[in-house]
């Protein structure tokens, strides 16, 4: 039976900017195109509906796709596969210096021979635009981007933040309906980049276009964007508002990159009753059948922490208490042996036995994306078989073709990770690590570019080179039937 707890008696915790012309793109689809194709069967499918002044991000860990995606956009790349359209017109073929978009770069690309002001009148002067024009637009842009006084300031005696200013002066100047702005506050310090936040959102008010912009750090997303794009290996995990990502993560990459989080195993028994950490829990979540495995989601600001008390959902010890400046950081080790992290106003000491209750609503059911490995192969023999590009011993599949297709189902906790690489069956290197309460979910990518899901209780840092085996009687292999 669930636990009767006084969760229901805890306390509950437009300005339209002006369009600058009607041709400035209104989705994310009219310059992305319906189909945008960033890696062999990778697809960005879904638009961003804007009916007003947009700030879009793209936000994602390095390596993830984003700087890709927005090198086709501005035209030094090229796309594999769709269009990509600008206020109804495809720019696809649209070479560089002819779409109207412009870029500032993280390290600002600034030409160190030039002064301020011929910085950034720099592409007007390309353009053959009278002087007294040019003069009159830099003046503008300067002061637009608090530089004024500054025009004849060699570059290189310039701060990082000022740097940054004249990069964007140089960009916006060409009168471009789109900025792209890859990770440009990366190269600055903690406080000037807090700074620049602020200066770039309402440099974004002001100038009445569309910003693209790229980031891997949490709080300049949050902080900069309308609408969030969160990626990664070159997929889009999640489309939504800042407050939309943080509260609903439709799974647990999302749930862990931004915020802290509590991701547990836990199993969908029917409506509005989820398992997890060995008990029964009341959610809000419904449709997702019954006797489903899902990933549960609690934010540590969500759990409640009390004295030990029978109207606890579950109990456990202090392990660690640290001073966050607005609140404590606790983590909790309960009786069943899960670890759980919360944030509390108030301090427990460590040691202490206590209780924690969590809300329905503060329950966030995810699907799994997986729930084992599954590849793809072939037969090799009547005891080998092939995949991940790599022959594993199997059990004796009897009389058996070579070349016949397969496919080899291994549950995470079946797979096993050596220190040294040479006593693996294959090689590969730690992409991605989630801590499940009570273990670790590891994304392990091979040599060939697949990735092998593993659970383990071992502990593994980011980039560590790992041996894989697989023991035989850990893999159903199921035959793939001709068609």
């Amino acid at each position: 039976m669930m636990q009767q707890t006084l969760w229901s008696a805890l306390p509950e915790h437009e300005t339209r900017a002006p369009l600058a012309d009607r041709m400035r793109p209104r989705t994310l689809d009219e310059f992305l195109g319906q189909k945008h194709l960033l890696g062999q069967g990778r697809l960005l499918r879904r638009a961003i509906q804007a009916d007003k002044l947009q700030s879009s991000i793209f936000w994602g860990p390095p390596g993830c796709g984003k700087t890709t995606l927005l090198r086709i956009l501005a035209g030094f790349g090229n796309a594999n596969e769709g269009e990509i359209r600008i206020a109804g017109e495809d720019i696809t073929d649209v070479p560089p210096h002819k779409r109207p978009v412009n870029t500032v770069f993280q390290r600002y690309a600034l030409f160190p021979h030039l002064n301020v002001y011929d910085n950034v009148a720099f592409g007007l002067k390309l353009k053959k635009v009278k002087s007294d024009e040019i003069d009159s637009r830099v003046r503008k842009v300067l002061k637009m981007v608090g530089m004024t006084d500054y025009e004849w300031r060699d570059v290189n005696s310039l701060s990082g933040g000022q740097q940054q200013r004249v990069a964007i002066a140089r960009a916006i100047i060409n009168r471009p309906q789109v900025l792209l702005l890859d990770e440009p506050l990366a190269a600055l310090d903690l406080k000037m980049r807090k700074d620049m936040q602020m200066e770039l959102k309402e440099m974004h008010k002001t100038l009445g276009i569309t910003f693209v912009y790229v980031t891997h750090d949490q709080e300049e997303a949050l902080t900069l964007s309308d609408t969030i794009v969160v990626m990664n290996e070159g997929k889009v995990q999640q489309i939504g508002t800042p407050t939309d990502i943080y509260n609903e993560p439709k799974n647990s990459f999302v749930a862990d990159f931004i915020g802290e989080s509590n991701i547990l195993n836990g199993t969908m028994l029917c409506d509005k009753k989820v398992e997890f950490m060995g008990e029964e829990f009341e959610c809000v979540d419904e449709g997702f059948g019954e006797n489903v495995p899902v990933d549960v989601v609690i934010r540590p600001e969500d759990v409640y922490i009390m004295a030990q008390s029978e109207a606890g959902h579950f109990d456990g010890v202090v392990q660690s208490c640290i001073f966050k400046g607005v609140h404590y950081e606790m983590v909790v080790l309960t009786d069943n042996g899960y670890e759980i992290m919360i944030q509390d106003y108030n301090a427990f000491e460590v040691g202490q036995a206590v209780s924690m209750i969590v809300k329905p609503s503060d329950i966030h059911v995810m699907e799994k994306e997986r729930t084992c490995n599954c590849f793809e192969g072939e037969v090799i023999d009547s005891t080998h078989v092939r995949i991940l590009d790599t022959s594993f011993v199997c059990n004796d599949l009897g009389d058996v073709k070579g070349g016949e297709a397969v496919n080899v189902r291994v549950a995470f906790d079946k797979v096993e990770l050596m220190d040294n690489k040479e006593d693996g069956t294959l090689v590969g290197d730690v992409r991605f690590i989630l801590y499940k309460g009570d273990h670790y979910h590891l994304t392990v990518r091979t040599l060939s570019g697949e990735n092998i899901y593993v659970d383990t209780h071992d502990v593994w840092d980011d980039r560590d080179i790992v041996g894989v085996r697989i023991m035989p009687e850990d893999m159903n292999i199921e035959f793939v039937e001709n068609k």
